[in-house]
């Protein structure tokens, strides 16, 4: 390809075909990587807190 017409390109050309490999990672792999790293940072962080005296308050009790 010379330099007019790479100029011109629209980028409707086909880059280089993924391997095998790489669409497992890319499209499999990662995403339920990302997944399950969310999913322990968010369990983490929501469990439960430790509390050394039972508070009541208007939020949690009904009257």
């Amino acid at each position: 390809m010379n330099f007019a017409q790479a100029v011109q390109e629209d980028g409707s050309l086909a880059g280089d075909p993924l391997t095998a490999i790489q669409v497992f990672l890319y499209f499999f792999l990662a995403p339920i990587g990302i997944f399950l790293l969310i999913s322990a940072l968010s369990w983490a962080s929501s469990g439960k807190k430790k509390s050394d005296k039972q508070t009541d308050s208007s939020l949690t009790r009904i009257e």
